[in-house]
């Protein structure tokens, strides 16, 4: 394998310049870069990446910490970021931290351990006070799908709330007053926030929020089956039902069909995320879009001007607008 030195002897120029070339330094002419990829090329010379890491102090790689490796919500945000981040010469190193605390912080030593140059972040579970202090020790971070209000400048969310206030508003604008709920996992603020929204959208339409209407999911697709026939079989009349997200919404479409209800004739059904098959499911779900892709890229965007100080053409947009999706499984109530 060749060397640095020999790269250095072809080429007529110091190993200095050789490296300069290699991490990219700008001050060097263009005529020589010519010359020092010329050698490396004919000799095959592969720059050692550990090398070059701690030359530049820079090891062009970030880290991204996810709660899952599966699903389509997390496979849009993992491919959104690594899919930008490669375009501009940047590799990502993934670990999942299954929104339990202890976790999170074992993957995020992980990430800090690989020398990643930032991390984006889909963090549940770790307090604010352990994120506060990795700025404090100069790991640079974005967090994504969380919102810290000391920490704002750092984070890329959705306004949740407004999700939840438009997937209720959307089954009460059809006639639609005995509504129930199936929320995910009450410590997330995402759900927390969903929930919420739920509950404005009722009290503005005058309808009192009925907690044995309300199920606690965990965002997959058995509690969303779970959930509708705990709330089925408790007797509860209901003719609208909100998933707080399509996971569980699936789950539930299911779990209707199987005690021989019709959707959206006798119960009407919407998600939360607009994940990929949700146009798919028979009948089609309405649901609320939550543009995580494009919250990837911004966060890969945020990365790229700061710490790479790669100029974007995008400004960086902290707070998301989620959109209703009508579809098929949603329908107006019909009286008796």
């Amino acid at each position: 394998m060749a060397t640095i030195y020999e790269v250095s002897k072809a080429a007529g120029v110091s190993l200095a310049t050789v490296s300069r070339v290699i991490n990219g330094n700008a001050r060097v002419s263009e005529r020589t870069k010519e010359k020092v990829h010329k050698a490396m090329a004919e000799l095959g010379y592969k720059p050692n990446a550990i090398a070059q890491s701690l030359a530049s102090n820079r090891s062009n790689s970030v880290g991204l910490l996810v709660s899952e490796l599966h699903g389509s919500f997390f496979g849009d945000m993992m491919s959104s970021i690594e899919s930008m981040l490669r375009d501009a010469g940047k590799h990502v190193v993934i670990t999942a931290g299954h929104s339990e605390a202890e976790k999170e912080k074992q993957a995020i030593e992980f990430l800090i351990s690989r020398r990643c140059d930032a991390l984006i972040l889909n963090a549940e579970a770790v307090s604010e006070e352990y994120l506060k202090s990795l700025l404090d020790n100069n790991i640079e971070i974005i967090l994504i799908n969380r919102n810290i209000e000391s920490l704002q400048e750092r984070c890329i969310v959705l306004d949740n709330q407004l999700g939840g206030y438009l997937a209720t508003k959307a089954a009460i604008d059809q006639g639609h007053r005995n509504i129930a709920y199936i929320s995910g996992p009450h410590f997330k603020e995402d759900a927390q926030q969903r929930l919420a929204g739920h509950k404005q959208a009722l009290e503005e339409a005058g309808i009192s929020f009925d907690s044995s209407l309300c199920f606690e999911g965990g965002y997959h697709e058995s509690e969303g089956q779970d959930g509708f026939n705990t709330l089925f079989k408790q007797k509860n009349t209901f003719t609208a039902l909100i998933c707080a997200n399509d996971e569980m919404a699936s789950g539930a479409m299911t779990a209707a069909r199987e005690h021989g209800l019709s959707i959206p004739n006798d119960l009407s059904i919407i998600g939360f995320d607009n994940v990929l098959f949700a146009r798919y499911l028979y009948p089609k779900l309405t649901t609320v879009d939550n543009p995580i892709a494009k919250m990837g890229e911004m966060a890969a965007n945020w990365v790229l001007s700061n710490i790479y100080n790669t100029k974007t053409s995008t400004p960086i947009n902290h707070l998301f607008k989620p959109e209703l999706i009508i579809r098929d499984s949603l329908g107006a109530l019909h009286a008796d």
